[in-house]
């Protein structure tokens, strides 16, 4: 009889073992716990990230309670003080780069299709209750930050970092490793001029970003403006600019600042080192930052980031980055099988037969009839004998 496996193993099948182990002996992933290994680890959090378990004692029951699918994902019986100690001790840089390479995977097609690159880059906040003394305030909340490079495209995020949340969003935009050619969009936060000259603009990449309220602009040429109205916005100006008096010296690239007018009356400035776009199509890249909101809205909704199994920093990154990890998989899976229903359905479904030996492309659908089932010949209209 064919075997047919889990939910859960079809969607963990894209995460090579081999390469996993050989990331996981770089960093000494199971230095500490050998009876916990870091794939045992994986498992567990990516099917409390997907079941929707919201504690130590729901998560060991729960998976304690399915063993019989323990020995097709490669793992073992999970007990509460096991996870706990892994929590505080496993690197975090072992799940880190399990994301980027499913990251990667999901990149592969969007290139090969050859679509400009886009980058969009934010961050979004993670408060963490009053057990985490530890965590750190940043006048508004005291908890992390969760920095993410997001490819609208691939519909997934291409970097992601995780800081204090009193970490500055330009200090992490200064990591970002930048792509020739590609577009980078991101609010009036990631204002840094050395950032955007050495690294942006000499990697022969662009931004589109609003200007702070102090910067002071210098008009060096009004440009013409071929088609002004854009969907939702009308742009009113265009003109290359640069930094007045001696701060020029800062940012010394050549510079185009555009005003545009939204729908609801707002006038926004938008401020680019993208000298060949039409006007209208820079304006429609930054109103198109909306895509990274939606995927911080779409994780704090869909994935279980606003309590965690553990109160150490350690484990609260390692199960924000099996959050993300989980992200990618359904990805992945929904493009792997073509699934064509709304990825919110498909993760409700997914949840709900998490652990069902089922396809995964027909998931929507009730499983087949055993035909080898013995099948009742008696006919309804035939007398039968009663026994008293």
């Amino acid at each position: 009889m064919r075997f047919t496996p889990s939910i859960l193993g079809k969607l963990v099948e894209p995460i090579n073992r081999r390469r996993f182990q050989t990331i996981v002996d770089s960093h000494g992933g199971d230095a500490y716990d050998k009876s916990f290994r870091s794939w045992d680890h994986l498992m567990v959090l990516i099917y409390a990230q997907l079941s929707g378990s919201a504690s130590l004692r729901s998560l060991e029951a729960g998976w304690n309670a399915n063993g019989q699918h323990h020995y097709h994902l490669g793992s073992d019986v999970l007990r509460r003080s096991t996870l706990s100690d892994a929590g505080r001790r496993r690197p975090v840089a072992v799940f880190a780069e399990i994301f980027g390479l499913l990251a990667n995977q999901l990149d592969r097609q969007t290139r090969r299709e050859g679509t400009a690159m886009l980058r969009l880059i934010d961050s979004t906040p993670i408060p963490l209750g009053k057990l985490c003394g530890w965590a750190k305030s940043n006048g508004r909340i005291r908890g992390m930050k969760m920095h993410v490079v997001y490819d609208p495209n691939a519909d997934c995020p291409r970097i992601l970092d995780i800081t204090d949340a009193n970490v500055n969003d330009a200090q992490v935009g200064r990591t970002i490793a930048i792509e020739k050619g590609a577009t980078y969009v991101f609010d009036k936060g990631y204002c840094h001029y050395g950032w955007w000259t050495t690294q942006i603009a000499a990697a022969q990449a662009f931004f589109v970003t609003r200007p702070k309220s102090n910067m002071g602009l210098e008009v060096l040429s009004e440009r013409p403006v071929k088609v002004a109205r854009g969907d939702g916005f009308t742009v009113l100006d265009d003109a290359e600019v640069s930094l007045a008096g001696k701060t020029h010296c800062k940012l010394p690239i050549k510079l185009r600042r555009l005003i545009v007018k939204r729908q609801d009356g707002d006038t926004i400035t938008l401020l680019t080192n993208d000298l060949k776009r039409p006007a209208v199509e820079i304006a429609a890249l930054y109103k198109g930052r909306w895509q990274i909101e939606l995927l911080f809205r779409w994780i704090k909704q869909h994935l279980k980031i606003r309590r965690f199994l553990g109160n150490n920093d350690n484990a609260i990154r390692l199960q924000l980055f099996a959050a993300m990890i989980a992200y990618a998989l359904l990805r992945i899976a929904a493009r792997t099988y073509r699934i064509a229903m709304p990825i919110l359905r498909f993760t409700d479904l997914v949840s709900q037969c998490l652990l069902e030996r089922r396809r995964i492309e027909a998931i929507n659908k009730p499983p087949p009839i055993n035909s080898s089932r013995r099948r009742d010949r008696t006919s309804p209209n035939q007398l039968g004998f009663d026994y008293e």
